[in-house]
């Protein structure tokens, strides 16, 4: 009996061996024997060959199988970019956020920031701006996410090269979010919410100053001011303008 069973528990043993042992050899190894740089190399090409797909895969095997590597830490950053470029925007930015958080303190975590940001303008421009629409027309939320992601790399990592160039771009968006605002109290002047025009109007004002359409706010307002009655403090609103902008002419209608 004791004889039986030892025998039965041997093979038990044995089979499962053969099992575990065939499974791997069917699974292979990860990176089929690749270094991670033969691995990145070779997604590089398939990426300048057109075949993103295959461009990821590799660089996904790359973090799989050698995951300490710092082919691994650009393979992230790289995966973030080819998402970019095929306008695969949500996931860009999953990958970019899980960098971030794994890499918080990384040399290259300024760029992850930095991309972000690119990645939120591109989500707001149209083909159709440089021709017949403003992209301040819009929907400006695109723009807010780029203004915050930039305000947040400067913030973070003040003496990265790419802080630098966030900062120009912070010009350029904060003028976009002042258009929004304009083209919003012009809105609501066209359909005589005349408080309400005027509030907008502030509140460019307030939020983005040195922006050139300040001038046209505080025209703007003046003439809602004149609407509801309000003489005094569209008289504020003029000598202001006339104070700052003495050469200024209306660049806005309200056709």
């Amino acid at each position: 009996m004791k004889k039986t069973l030892v025998i039965s528990l041997i093979s038990l043993i044995f089979l499962s061996g053969c099992s575990l042992f065939t499974k791997d050899k069917v699974k292979g190894p990860v990176a089929d024997g690749l270094t991670p740089k033969a691995l990145y190399e070779l997604a590089q090409e398939k990426q300048d060959a057109g075949s993103t797909n295959q461009a990821i895969e590799h660089l996904e095997t790359i973090m799989a199988a050698y995951p300490g590597s710092k082919y691994s830490i650009q393979a992230r950053l790289d995966i973030a970019y080819y998402l970019f470029k095929r306008k695969e925007y949500t996931r860009a930015l999953l990958e970019l956020n899980s960098f971030i958080d794994l890499y918080p303190a990384h040399p290259t975590t300024p760029y992850a920031y930095y991309l972000r940001g690119a990645i939120a303008e591109d989500q707001s421009s149209s083909m159709l701006d440089e021709i017949v629409t403003d992209s301040a027309q819009r929907d400006v939320q695109s723009v807010r996410d780029a203004y915050s992601y930039y305000k947040l790399l400067i913030d973070t990592f003040p003496a990265s090269k790419y802080s630098e160039e966030a900062k120009n771009k912070l010009i350029k968006l904060k003028n976009i979010l002042a258009r929004h605002e304009l083209y919003v109290a012009i809105y609501y002047t066209k359909y005589n919410s005349f408080i309400a025009a005027i509030n907008r109007c502030k509140y460019l004002i307030e939020h983005y100053p040195n922006t050139p359409s300040i001038p046209d706010a505080l025209h703007l307002m003046a003439r809602n001011y004149d609407e509801i009655m309000a003489s005094k403090l569209a008289q504020d609103a003029r000598a202001i303008l006339a104070a700052s902008y003495p050469s200024y002419s209306p660049r806005y209608s309200l056709d």
